[in-house]
């Protein structure tokens, strides 16, 4: 045995696989823990046998990607090592995911439940982005959340590096509801702004509990964009007709966000529509985006602790805890200390039921107004 395959056995030891809690077509994630510390972990065990040459690129850059990427809000890679045909990959162990939490409505959400995970989504895809990484597969299910709170961004199997602007790349990644419209028209050349379609997404499915831009193939997906957003003209997004699978869907006028998210404020709007902007080079950015006036206004984000989370004990938060302090200091300056829930927001809660569903009506029992 040579010193590689020695290391590797010494690594694999200190490792134990206890359960499965999921699996899909290339991989299957365990709960495991330390041997000597009797941490818990998650083991992604990754099936490379079968693939071309023996080993899948998504196995590689996501290894590379998360030995690169070190953020309180990117799930961290505890370490690697092989198997037979298997790649297992160390990751720390993280307690649910963002789509549970949304679909779960035992759980009532206060504005600033969804200023906290959107602030750190967009915490953890700057400091991506800056280093050169795009995630290329944002949703709530790749959103993953730890005991104390924090939202830590996962699953970087499609995940690439955009360094070179003159790259040709797919265009098949993200999964449809939180794919943007020219990875839907073909476009191989592109950069941030396709993560950034996708947060926008994810900030609409927290407001209504649903998904916001659910299409059943990537036609229909286009026609879900335009009816909510309305056709763009050559003015507002140039040249996206020359894109390479560009076909006319029809012409939709653009329906009010105010109609849907009756609740939000002027800044929630605001923000929320420049995640949606058809041009890629005019959407915002994440490092703009978290300098946005939404995260300055009361109410103040959450702190993670006292966010809702999914447990079988009673809720012991209360609403004086609710308008907790996320410090938003990198980037962008620290948000205002906490102010205390105001009697009208007290009231507004109290009526809403933990049983409501639709999309209209949890945008209009949130209260953005304080």
């Amino acid at each position: 045995m040579d010193a590689v395959e020695k290391a590797n056995l010494e690594r694999q030891k200190r490792w134990a696989k206890e359960r499965k809690v999921g699996e899909g077509t290339y991989a299957v994630v365990y709960q495991g823990r330390e041997v000597g510390t009797g941490r818990k972990v998650a083991i992604k065990k990754i099936k490379v046998g079968a693939m071309k040459d023996g080993l899948d690129m998504s196995a590689i850059r996501e290894v590379k990607y998360l030995r690169e990427l070190e953020h309180q809000n990117v799930i961290s890679l505890l370490d690697v090592f092989s198997s037979k045909t298997n790649l297992n990959l160390v990751l720390e162990w993280l307690e649910t995911d963002l789509e549970m939490i949304i679909k779960n409505h035992s759980l009532v959400f206060l504005p600033a439940d969804i200023k906290s995970w959107i602030a750190m989504t967009l915490r953890g895809l700057e400091f991506c982005h800056r280093n050169f990484i795009l995630h290329r597969d944002l949703k709530p299910n790749n959103l993953l959340i730890a005991a104390d709170g924090q939202l830590k961004i996962a699953d970087f199997g499609l995940a690439r590096d955009f360094a070179d602007p003159g790259y040709k790349m797919t265009c098949q990644v993200i999964t449809r509801w939180y794919r943007p419209p020219e990875l839907l028209f073909g476009c191989r050349y592109y950069s941030t702004a396709v993560d950034m379609w996708s947060v926008g997404c994810i900030f609409a499915e927290l407001m209504l509990r649903t998904p916001y831009l659910p299409g059943e193939s990537d036609m229909d997906q286009l026609k879900t964009i335009f009816r909510a957003l309305g056709t763009p003209t050559e003015e507002e997004w140039p040249g996206h007709t020359k894109l390479p699978d560009y076909v006319p869907v029809g012409q939709f006028t653009k329906s009010s966000m105010r109609d849907l998210f009756t609740a939000a404020t002027a800044d929630c709007l605001n923000l929320l529509s420049k995640f949606f902007i058809y041009e890629p080079r005019k959407r915002i950015s994440a490092r703009d985006a978290l300098h946005h006036p939404y995260f300055f206004a009361l109410p103040n984000p959450t702190h993670p602790s006292k966010l809702p989370k999914i447990s079988t004990q009673p809720s012991s938060r209360t609403l004086e805890e609710v308008d907790g302090n996320v410090d938003l200091d990198s980037p962008g300056p620290a948000v205002k200390a906490p102010a205390p829930v105001p009697n009208r927001l007290k009231r507004k809660l109290s009526s809403v039921s933990s049983n409501q569903d639709g999309r209209e009506t949890y945008a209009r029992r949130l209260d953005f107004s304080q």
